[in-house]
């Protein structure tokens, strides 16, 4: 069971630690202390969510439902395409830096609708969850919620330092050119998943 729940942790944490749209939106609102616990907590949740419905044999399903693909694909180009835009403007524009006391410009619904947007409108998501883990589970037969479990936990652990952790690179975020840089690097990978969705 414990070599089940390790290969489940590690490869859910291999998985998850690449730079992505939903990695880089939980960096920045670490960055800016602006409602980290919801956020983290609706990355984690549903990445748990997916991963459940994976090992579950949902991955069998979805590979059955043909019109689900290109509507997830083309969706979620679209959406990142648009916060793509968003970052590449205020990159450019500037302006934008980390001080004590600043007040909180994003409120919680919008922020927690783009979370949600990011996490369920993203077709690597299902791949990485539902299929790949789904798939890698049967080889533990027997061991499969162990497998889960480790996956999950790997999720929380990622989420909660990334959100949690960001608040140390503060000091650097203080200044504005650091923003700049910020968005610019979140516009550029945004755009890149997105063409690389389309194409």
């Amino acid at each position: 069971m414990f070599t089940a729940a390790t290969a489940g942790f590690l490869l859910g944490l291999s998985l998850i630690v690449a730079i992505g749209a939903q990695n880089a939106f939980i960096l920045r609102q670490g960055l800016r202390r602006e409602h980290v616990l919801p956020l983290v907590l609706t990355c984690a949740i549903s990445d748990a969510i997916l991963i459940a419905l994976g090992v579950a044999g949902f991955a069998t399903v979805l590979s059955r439902l043909d019109w689900l693909e290109p509507v997830m694909r083309y969706g979620g180009a679209a959406f990142l395409t648009v916060y793509a835009l968003r970052s590449a403007h205020s990159a450019w524009a500037g302006g934008a830096s980390l001080r004590a006391g600043e007040t909180t410009a994003t409120s919680l619904k919008a922020a927690f609708l783009t979370c949600l947007a990011f996490t369920w409108l993203n077709p690597h998501v299902y791949l990485d969850t539902v299929v790949l883990l789904g798939s890698i589970s049967t080889r533990y037969a027997g061991q499969e919620t162990a497998f889960a479990l480790g996956a999950m936990t790997a999720s929380f652990t990622f989420f909660f330092s990334l959100g949690y952790g960001a608040r140390l690179l503060a000091p650097l975020f203080a200044r504005p050119v650091a923003w700049r840089v910020l968005d610019g690097l979140i516009a550029f990978v945004m755009a890149a998943i997105a063409l690389k969705l389309i194409l």
